[in-house]
């Protein structure tokens, strides 16, 4: 699929020129380093160096000070608190993280994940039930909560207090909990609005910290979670996400806790993990606990106190893993054939599919699948609990959950972001739903919406490219949404020894008039170009930098993104 370069032009001249002095690098790192963000020595500083001191306040949050109160009194007067998560990674990395700290010294304590087909999404009715009936005086939600303004209600008449701790976007009413932390709230003055779940549960346990006087080291051992939340549920690596991310990557390559060092045993690389890996080896494993079965069992994982007792829970994981690939692949195919064979729908500005036995733990990750082939706006729909339930991915720069908003008297519930939702419907609503998400989304989407997008930094010259340039560039990582590893181009070059491995995947070396560079580059899934670049032909090539790694000789390597023709 022809796809569509974007080139990042968000820079100040003048700002490039003065970085590029003080730090001494090229203009095109200079250029890059202002794209992020970054416009004086001092901001370079603190960009190449995180500190934990650039984390915020926890009190600027509005309603932490009630929250981390409300807490503290219920620890003081021994209460019993249900700590109550999604079911996603995001979701039990936030209970084990707030489960765990808060276990390290009190023990009236509980873990609550609704069933994601029983109860589905969100505060449950049954969830609420199972406090009042246990005697649990304070729930903290993480992860969710922010819409639940009828169970809040339900738990009030109970005589429960809801601490509620969540990171989407709130609705028109806010739940009449006790303290509602949520950093997208339109009356929250938090400096940093794009927290993972986990996140938000752990500035108020810092809150907390602070207000007990407890060394926040010990807080600290807990952002390997924090880490896996950022990475698995795509928050932009940026400010306070940035620096988490960038300590609880450090804790969880010297030092994880058993739960996570036995995923990482079962990912079996040997390179230090990244946002990346995180995102494609444990979250899925984590993830697949709540999609096939009961998600409790991944906060076990993740809680599990010695490596022998995690390996045992982390091979059930696996299992549970590789039964989801299986679901994944075989209904990716049923939904993929179902658009090839209508011209409707290969016609058509956006992708609704529907079938009810379809695995509702695998529709989002098939929902992406069906973009990766048709590049369309998707919602995936089955049957669960005698309503129909769904998720919908989106494309580069289409708001998904504001089209979704538009089809709400269709829903029984919906929620989500920009470019991932859920929604819960009648079936008897199913076809009103498809009729009605192709007319929004056809009267949005524009014709460049509906072309891949590789966003571009700069534009280099091959012989740019050395060590130093590389180091600086990995300097500026972790890498992941709104921080992505930079992409270059360089123009008019030409290949030399271009072959073809296992089918499919090219390599080459890249040569380009007027320098002495000649790098090697590898481009999964660019076996087609051969003949063309083994002509002689000039062409672009939009690359990242990698070290390649090979029976212990280091070399740099261009990783292709995409070749282009005159």
């Amino acid at each position: 699929m022809q796809k569509r370069w974007i080139f990042e032009e968000e820079f100040d001249g003048d700002v490039v020129s003065t970085l590029q002095q003080e730090l001494n690098v090229s203009e095109s790192l200079a250029r890059v380093l202002n794209q992020r963000g970054i416009g004086d020595l001092d901001g370079a500083k603190s960009f190449f160096k995180p500190s934990l001191e650039q984390l915020h306040d926890p009190f600027l949050m509005k309603d932490m000070d009630i929250a981390a109160k409300r807490l503290s009194a219920a620890i003081h007067q021994g209460e019993s608190i249900l700590v109550y998560g999604d079911y996603d990674v995001d979701g039990t990395t936030a209970v084990a993280t707030f489960f765990g700290f808060l276990s390290e010294f009190y023990d009236k304590l509980a873990f609550y994940i609704p069933d994601r087909y029983q109860e589905g999404y969100g505060v449950s009715e049954q969830g609420i039930e199972y406090a009042a009936e246990n005697g649990f005086s304070l729930i903290v939600t993480l992860d969710c909560g922010i819409k639940a303004v009828d169970r809040v209600n339900q738990a009030n008449a109970l005589g429960i207090d809801v601490i509620i701790c969540d990171h989407h976007m709130p609705g028109d009413e806010l739940p009449a909990a006790t303290a509602v932390l949520d950093p997208k709230r339109t009356d929250c003055d938090y400096p940093y609005k794009e927290l993972s779940g986990c996140g938000v549960g752990f500035k108020l346990l810092q809150a907390y910290c602070q207000l007990e006087e407890i060394e926040e080291n010990r807080l600290l051992q807990y952002l390997d979670l924090l880490a896996v939340s950022i990475a698995s549920d795509i928050v932009p690596i940026t400010g306070e996400n940035r620096v988490l991310a960038y300590f609880g990557l450090r804790k969880l390559n010297a030092a994880p806790r058993p739960g996570l060092q036995a995923l990482v045993n079962l990912c079996k690389s040997r390179k230090e993990l990244t946002i990346s890996g995180i995102v494609f080896g444990i979250g899925p494993r984590i993830n697949a606990a709540g999609r096939m079965d009961h998600a409790g069992a991944a906060v076990d994982l993740l809680l599990a106190k010695t490596i022998d007792e995690a390996e045992a829970l982390a091979d059930a994981i696996n299992d549970k893993n590789d039964e989801r690939r299986n679901f994944d692949s075989t209904i990716t195919e049923e939904a993929l054939d179902m658009i090839s064979s209508s011209e409707t729908m290969l016609n058509a500005k956006s992708t609704v599919l529907f079938k009810n036995d379809w695995h509702k733990g695998v529709i989002g990750i098939v929902a992406s699948r069906c973009i990766e082939k048709y590049y369309k706006p998707t919602v995936i729909l089955t049957e669960s609990n005698d309503m129909v339930t769904g998720s919908a991915r989106s494309v580069h720069g289409f708001d998904v959950y504001s089209a979704i908003t538009e089809c709400s008297e269709l829903l029984e519930q919906y929620g989500g972001h920009m470019y991932a939702a859920g929604v819960t419907m009648p079936s008897e609503n199913v076809d009103a739903f498809k009729k009605k998400f192709e007319e929004v989304v056809s009267s949005r989407i524009t014709q460049e919406q509906l072309k891949p997008v590789i966003t571009i930094d700069t534009v280099i010259y091959l012989d740019e490219i050395n060590e130093r340039f590389f180091n600086i560039i990995n300097k500026m990582g972790p890498f992941g949404p709104k921080n992505m590893q930079p992409v270059f181009v360089a123009e008019n070059v030409h290949a030399t020894n271009a072959k073809v491995l296992k089918g499919e995947h090219l390599k080459f070396t890249v040569n380009q008039e007027g320098t002495d560079a000649a790098i090697e580059a590898i481009g999964f899934g660019f076996g087609e170009y051969v003949d063309l670049i083994d002509s002689g032909m000039r062409f672009h090539l939009a690359f990242t930098i990698e070290e390649n790694d090979f029976r212990g000789i280091k070399s740099l390597q261009l990783f292709v993104k995409d070749i282009k023709f005159d």
